[in-house]
């Protein structure tokens, strides 16, 4: 059977939900009946629930926004590029690490002393 569709049906706009806890709360019927003391309870979870909300997202995009890092952009400052380096490469990291506190803090000033000067030529 086909019947036909009505016209009404084709403009019906679409329902919206609510953004927030505490749009969606105002919205249902228990607020409407509930007591002043039990709205201030029922707004304070709202409110708690729109928090958790906000934190949840905001850790998520902070999760996703450091997953995006594969290679290090080549005008990054040294510090930025450094710290890429020792995600993308933890056993290299530790290595080096390691080595650095073997040979002691006074000869790594010594031949960073010497070796930096080099490095700042072959950067230029």
């Amino acid at each position: 059977m086909n019947t036909p569709i009505p016209a009404a049906a084709e403009r019906a706009e679409p329902v919206t939900l609510p953004v927030t806890a505490w749009a969606a709360l105002q919205q249902e019927a228990r607020w409407l009946t509930a007591s002043d003391a039990e709205r201030e309870v029922l707004q304070r979870i709202a409110m708690q629930r729109d928090r958790l909300h906000a934190s949840r997202q905001a850790r998520a995009q902070a999760k996703a926004l450091s997953a995006h890092v594969q290679a290090v952009p080549a005008d990054a400052p040294l510090a930025e590029r450094l710290m890429v380096f020792a995600k993308l490469h933890p056993l290299a990291t530790a290595a080096v690490a390691s080595v650095a506190l073997m040979i002691g803090p006074r000869k790594l000033l010594r031949y960073g002393a010497v070796a930096l000067p080099l490095i700042s030529k072959f950067k230029r």
